[in-house]
């Protein structure tokens, strides 16, 4: 998704600078001027956008650690049940 949002800020970005409304690069650094505005733009935006998104893959992960720390857990408590 976030590589989404970079392409549509490129290619938004490009056409700005094709129709002036951005300058463009200087000489055969027009490309290169678009892919850095694209990149300094689209960082904050899928910060923002993608949100919802990176708090539910967070969400995830910590059940998944917490469901391995409980594993290893009761696989040390069978342990120590089988060697007394």
């Amino acid at each position: 998704m976030r590589l989404g949002v970079f392409v549509a800020c490129f290619f938004v970005i490009w056409g700005l600078v094709h129709f002036g409304v951005v300058p463009a690069g200087l000489g055969d650094s027009n490309l290169l001027w678009v892919l850095m505005l694209a990149i300094v733009v689209s960082a904050p935006l899928s910060f923002v956008l993608l949100r919802k998104q990176r708090d539910a893959m967070s969400e995830r992960i910590v059940e998944r650690v917490d469901s391995a720390k409980a594993r290893l857990e009761s696989n040390r408590n069978q342990e120590d049940g089988l060697t007394q």
